[in-house]
């Protein structure tokens, strides 16, 4: 299929050794599947090994790759210095939710980042990043011009998460549309009353909060 552009292989279990056998595909040199334009890899069971091979292989990829998605494997925070240097290539559109990432990974990817990323749109949900989570989104935004889209959700973000977040929406470029924010259970403060209008985009509130009388618990992703 030398024109195949859209390739779903989630929910097929292929493990690492699955991965190490199309990556193949990917090699420059190999002529087969230059024309991929989105890839997804969704819960396949894969770890941090193979998807860092896989993410090395995509960073030399000669093809027009915009969109990847390896959601819901559990990679944990190893992944991320090859997630960190993938950024950096033309990637336009990342699902990286429920891979475990946590504090450190989170904190390690904020290090990595370089300026001038072509993001578009990514998914860091369900990651337990804590407060990390608003710190690597606040070194996001300024150097991601054309980023419009963020779903950040159920990453057991606290209160304060949400100051960090609005000063780095301030500094953002562009025209910031959406940033998800729900799953959280936080009690607002005065201040806080203001971000739907301060916030604005078409009209509508970039910032999607938790409702103020949401109890329910946060998101757990343990089996």
């Amino acid at each position: 299929m030398p024109i195949l552009e859209d390739l779903d292989i989630s929910d097929n279990f292929i493990g690492d050794e699955g991965i190490r056998n199309l990556i193949p595909l990917f090699d420059g040199t190999s002529g087969m599947c230059s024309h991929l334009v989105c890839l997804k890899v969704e819960t396949c069971e894969l770890s941090y090994v193979g998807v860092s091979h896989l993410l090395d292989a995509l960073s030399n990829f000669k093809g027009p790759l915009k969109s990847l998605s390896v959601a819901d494997n559990y990679l944990g925070s190893q992944v991320a210095e090859a997630l960190g240097n993938f950024l950096s290539t033309p990637i336009e559109e990342l699902d990286i939710a429920g891979i475990g990432l946590g504090s450190s990974g989170f904190q390690e990817l904020q290090n990595l980042m370089k300026e001038d990323l072509k993001l578009v749109k990514i998914d860091i949900s369900k990651n337990r990043g804590g407060i990390k989570t608003a710190k690597f989104l606040s070194t996001l935004l300024p150097k991601a011009p054309q980023l419009i889209d963020v779903n950040a959700a159920s990453n057991l973000m606290p209160i304060e998460s949400l100051d960090i977040i609005s000063s780095a929406l301030k500094l953002a470029k562009g025209n910031f549309e959406r940033l998800d924010l729900t799953g959280h259970t936080w009690d607002y403060k005065p201040e806080h009353a203001s971000l739907h209008s301060e916030f604005v985009h078409d009209g509508n509130p970039i910032l999607i909060l938790p409702s103020p009388s949401a109890f329910a618990a946060p998101y757990d992703d343990d089996p």
